[in-house]
């Protein structure tokens, strides 16, 4: 399946290629265009457009609280896994949401480099896709150390 958002990928337009690849279309294939291509190119390439205006995997206000397009792509598709959710806290808030998780300064300053070193957004992506990888696997080593610790009474 094709999937389409703006080109220049930061924080949440690689966070979301990475959680549709990794949990909802592993052979996916991402196009980036500029910002007034989107809708246009997703018409066309018969692509869902993300992370940007005007479509339905794109930032939303719940319950007085904002989310980002990483959260619009756990909602549709239904992602429970605890430690995608912990990943969205973080991601939420390097894409300019507000929250405390202090993973997200560098995951702000780690994606906003590599798009500086990167050649294009598909070297963009390739290259923070193992970044993903290992916030992932933190979040997960995060939610088993916190069961632990409760399950000892600390």
């Amino acid at each position: 399946m094709k999937w389409v958002t703006r080109e220049k990928a930061r924080v949440d337009r690689i966070a979301c290629p990475w959680a549709i690849q990794k949990f909802v279309d592993k052979d996916a294939e991402f196009l980036y265009v500029p910002r007034e291509k989107v809708m246009e190119v997703a018409k066309k390439e018969g692509a869902t457009p993300f992370d940007t205006p005007g479509a339905e995997l794109f930032h939303y206000e719940e319950g007085g609280q904002s989310f980002v397009s990483f959260d619009a792509v756990i909602r549709k598709f239904k992602l429970t896994d605890p430690a995608l959710l912990e990943l969205a806290k973080i991601v939420r808030v390097a894409d300019g949401g507000t929250g405390e998780e202090i993973e997200a300064a560098g995951l702000e300053a780690a994606s906003t480099g590599f798009r500086i070193i990167a050649k294009d957004d598909h070297d963009n992506q390739r290259l923070q896709f193992p970044l993903y990888d290992a916030l992932y696997a933190y979040c997960k080593w995060k939610i088993e150390e916190k069961g632990k610790l409760e399950h000892t009474g600390h």
